[in-house]
């Protein structure tokens, strides 16, 4: 248990630091891998069938990347369960075989990799704004990691009119207009956040309603997740034009945040006047574009599967492989949409080896 306390100990450091070199991302990479292969039997089994032991493996570039949808396959910790633990499971059918579950012994190093980043790429140096909140709070939906996403959020940065304007019964469009022509009246800045299908229902309202606000210089709007059948879906183009156009925020203020209930960190855009944005992250995550099935990193130019090495992911395992195709562009990567075809089946493959190594 040792082990664990000082390595929280040293990642909450590292996290605090402005910014960290290929050597010292290197070392802590290391030393999560040691940790995790050493607590984590499935993924030790997995590492072993892939021939990574922890004398070759010297880079974080050579942790093996466990497919994404192995945490529906089994629990991935290191820390044995605890009555206090957080679980945040991805959204989808209710058996709980088929959700992902990410389990976080405590929530400190999450919510500081959250609050760091989210003040650079968010807050852009202010400190508190008032804000809307477009998704169920964690009573709703105590598994959510969006959920406790927007409730930090809220708590660390929000003023203390901040509310949540969807409850159990539904979107509050009475409460939310009547919030935002208080900041066009007042002039100050607003900053409305949830996901991108609650904002849809929104501008949909909107529309049926005939209205449309011009929020003041300096408001901004968060928006992530997708639609997930729960709105009509929109082009990227349509969705943030009809959001600036209806809310009077220019594009370069409509952010999307990219994260996934596997990751302990979210990556961000500067905006999205230009499509598709560029996504990046803070310096405790790196990114691969990888050939699903072997694992090795596609060629410059190149479109490949995401791969990420969160150190913010301490309990479970560091380095993922999405189902999600990217692009290198400068400064960071654009996302492309899902894996299909043979991309898909590459990932698939990936999470049956998984499993058989596992089971091992």
């Amino acid at each position: 248990m040792d082990k664990a306390v000082s390595l929280v100990a040293d990642l909450l450091a590292f996290i605090a630091m402005d910014g960290c070199t290929d050597d010292q991302f290197d070392q802590l990479a290391l030393r999560l891998f040691a940790y995790q292969y050493e607590s984590n039997l499935p993924f030790r089994s997995f590492c072993q069938r892939r021939g990574a032991t922890l004398r070759n493996v010297r880079t974080w570039s050579d942790i093996p990347a466990v497919p994404i949808d192995a945490f529906k396959a089994m629990e991935l910790r290191s820390a044995p369960a605890s009555p206090g633990e957080r679980v945040f499971m991805t959204s989808g059918t209710t058996g709980r075989a088929a959700r992902g579950r990410h389990f976080h012994p405590q929530l400190d190093v999450y919510d500081l990799s959250m609050a760091r980043n989210f003040a650079q790429r968010f807050m852009l140096g202010a400190e508190r704004l008032p804000m809307g909140i477009l998704f169920p709070d964690e009573q709703a939906m105590p598994n959510s990691s969006l959920a406790h996403y927007l409730a930090l959020a809220k708590s660390e940065f929000g003023t203390p009119d901040s509310r949540y304007f969807l409850t159990p019964e539904g979107l509050d469009m009475a409460g939310l207009c009547a919030a935002l022509e208080d900041s066009e009246r007042s002039g100050l800045p607003y900053a409305l956040l949830g996901a991108s299908f609650s904002l849809v229902h929104v501008m949909d309202a909107l529309r049926a309603q005939g209205r449309s606000f011009r929020l003041p210089a300096g408001s901004r709007i968060l928006d992530t997740g997708g639609y997930k059948g729960q709105s009509r879906e929109l082009p990227l183009e349509d969705f943030y034009a009809e959001l600036s156009q209806l809310l009077g925020v220019p594009r370069t203020q409509c952010i999307n945040m990219y994260g996934m209930t596997e990751l302990s960190t979210q990556f961000y855009d500067a905006g999205n006047a230009t499509l598709p944005s560029v996504k990046s992250g803070p310096h405790w995550i790196r990114s691969r574009l990888v050939e699903p099935v072997t694992g090795r990193s596609v060629a410059p130019g190149e479109r490949g599967i995401l791969v990420h090495c969160d150190l913010a992911n301490y309990n479970a395992v560091t380095t993922i492989l999405t189902e999600d195709v990217g692009l290198w562009a400068e400064g960071g990567f654009l996302l492309l949409g899902r894996a299909e075809g043979a991309a898909a089946k590459g990932c698939s493959l990936a999470v049956e080896e998984f499993v058989k190594a596992a089971a091992a």
